[in-house]
């Protein structure tokens, strides 16, 4: 990766993080439906980030959310979950021709049926993870999983729409 390709997912980095405590803090659609973009900094990262630098990043994305959230870990706990299976992700929707290790993970250079998978699956365990963490028992099994079903289909829109802003 180039030193102005580093600087330019930093700023992305940075971009979703403040986005998402400055605007979604704090937000939920209904009590149920929660967006949290944050996450599309890891999943939009290019092919090439290695498993170690995706673990680090998840993990410092999730603990800046949880400060800001006072949720003691849960975020992290979480980000790093996706970003340990999103390889994983990667491979199980690869199509058949493979993919250049030099294409950057947006919607205009993947299609918008792989990408809206990708993401989808990638924020359903995340958020899978996320509410269940939160509940930390099943007595609220059929609450958490309304909240996840429903933040997942919000988050996985607005990521979306958020393509379409992105600079390539």
């Amino acid at each position: 990766m180039t030193t102005k390709n580093l600087a330019y997912f930093c700023f992305l980095v940075f971009s979703y993080v403040a986005i998402q405590l400055l605007f979604l803090r704090d937000r939920a659609l209904f009590d149920y439906a929660f967006c949290f973009i944050y996450v599309a900094s890891i999943l939009v990262l290019p092919f090439e980030t290695g498993a170690v630098t995706l673990l680090f990043l998840g993990f410092f994305v999730g603990i800046t959310i949880d400060i800001f959230h006072n949720t003691l870990g849960i975020h992290a706990a979480a980000t790093v979950l996706m970003s340990y299976a999103r390889p994983s992700i990667i491979k199980l929707l690869t199509p058949q021709r493979g993919y250049d290790e030099r294409m950057n993970l947006t919607i205009s250079s993947m299609g918008t049926g792989w990408f809206v998978s990708y993401i989808a699956v990638s924020v359903l365990l995340h958020h899978s993870a996320l509410f269940f963490l939160e509940a930390s028992n099943f007595s609220l099994f059929f609450s958490t999983i309304s909240k996840i079903l429903l933040s997942t289909i919000l988050s996985t829109f607005v990521i979306i729409i958020l393509q379409y802003f992105r600079k390539e």
